[in-house]
């Protein structure tokens, strides 16, 4: 039992940074979390000191981005061991999937992306903006988890713990580099303070990776001699020399590379530049939105269904059901018609966007999932060409009745 509050069931996973174990939260009624204990031993009231503002700024910084695993929790055990306790999630390690198809390396950078963007900009902590530097992305920090609406979805682990391990290194006695070789930029090997542009280097180095399923680099040892030399002095190799069989954007590889230049003020500045890319390739690497649209004269009524004249004078004689509030939701629900239930997709907008949508083109895309447990997921999408697009995202859980 750690703090009488967390019982710790079973080691789930390790690595430089230290130890994970499942546990139950007692406090609240068994639930799952995943506590995390760190390497370093805190040593003074300076270090839990500064661990415990780490750990605050990560918490706060979680409830930020859906993209940053959540923090709830932190402590010092008797052992002067410090722990992290985060919501404990389902899912694969970004280093077990990799290398990745496009599609999939653009929908999972664009979150990794977003949620480095959300701790670049920072957090408020005592009315001043606190940015937060992850210091340590790597595939083995991204856990990749099934999602109803997304498909998958990124969540970033270990925020404010490289840093806080970066500090205990140079504050005990045994003082040592924190961090992962293959993934340091040249300036944090040179123990230079680091900023955002840091991040974005080793994010270009996981992007490679992503792809190809190798580093830029290949030296000789995994010592920290010969990573410095790499980082410092050699030019990463060509994307298409390590994996001739893949073809990518231009824009894409001038993007990764761009990353992986030696000098911070020659990669992107901020994490905003790469996400505009990004967006542009996914764009044009969905072929599932047409590229032509069908003009509003096409229609002889308002939202259009496509369905037999007949069941839509059915439907339309509905009324809202009385269980659902009058509010902006989506929903789905069996509809009994004299021609036979058939599925729905009920949803209430405001006035003015069924005045905006009133004539419009839908496209729909369904998704079936099995994990965590049977889903289907759809997404109905109202296009009108003179408004941005309106999704609305429902998902059916396979466990509970279709009504509810």
């Amino acid at each position: 039992m750690l703090a009488n509050r967390y019982q710790l069931k079973q080691l789930i996973g390790s690595g430089g940074m230290g130890e994970v174990f499942l546990a139950n939260d007692i406090l609240l009624g068994g639930i799952p979390v995943a506590v995390k204990f760190l390497t370093k031993t805190v040593i003074n009231n300076k270090m839990q000191q500064d661990f415990a503002r780490e750990a605050l700024m990560s918490a706060a910084l979680s409830q930020k981005s859906i993209h940053i695993v959540r923090a709830y929790d932190y402590g010092v055990n008797e052992k002067g061991k410090p722990y992290y306790v985060m919501e404990y999630l389902c899912g694969k390690s970004l280093k077990d999937l990799i290398p990745l198809p496009l599609d999939i390396f653009l929908t999972l950078c664009r979150q990794i992306c977003l949620g480095l963007q959300c701790a670049h900009q920072g957090i408020n902590i005592d009315g001043q903006i606190c940015p937060l530097v992850h210091r340590d992305i790597k595939p083995a920090n991204i856990l990749v988890i099934p999602d109803p609406i997304l498909g998958q979805l990124v969540k970033i682990l270990d925020f404010g713990i490289a840093r806080f391990l970066n500090y205990a290194s140079t504050a005990s006695t045994s003082s040592g580099f924190n961090g992962t070789l293959p993934y340091c930029s040249p300036e944090q090997l040179d123990g230079e303070k680091l900023d955002s542009r840091s991040d974005i280097y080793s994010l270009g180095v996981m992007m490679f990776e992503m792809l190809t399923g190798k580093k830029p680099w290949q030296p000789e040892t995994d010592y920290f001699g010969a990573w410095y030399k790499a980082h410092q002095f050699e030019q990463p190799k060509a994307i298409a020399d390590v994996k001739p069989t893949l073809k990518i954007p231009q824009k894409l590889n001038d993007l990764i590379m761009a990353c992986l230049a030696k000098k911070p003020c020659d990669r992107p500045q901020n994490i905003a530049q790469i996400l505009q890319v990004l967006n542009s390739l996914e764009e044009s690497n969905c072929p599932s939105i047409p590229t032509t649209l069908a003009s509003s004269s096409n229609f002889s009524r308002p939202f259009d269904s496509g369905l037999p004249i007949t069941l839509e004078q059915s439907c339309r004689k509905l009324l809202w059901p009385e269980n659902k509030p009058i509010q902006e939701i989506v929903f789905p629900q069996l509809l009994n018609t004299a021609q036979g239930a058939i599925t729905a997709l009920w949803l209430m907008l405001s006035k003015q966007e069924i005045k905006n949508y009133a004539v419009s083109t839908r496209y729909n895309r369904f998704m079936f999932i099995t994990s965590p447990h049977p889903m289907l997921l759809w997404v109905t999408v109202l296009y009108n060409r003179q408004l941005p697009p309106k999704w609305l995202p429902c998902y059916l859980d396979m466990q509970k009745s279709p009504k509810s």
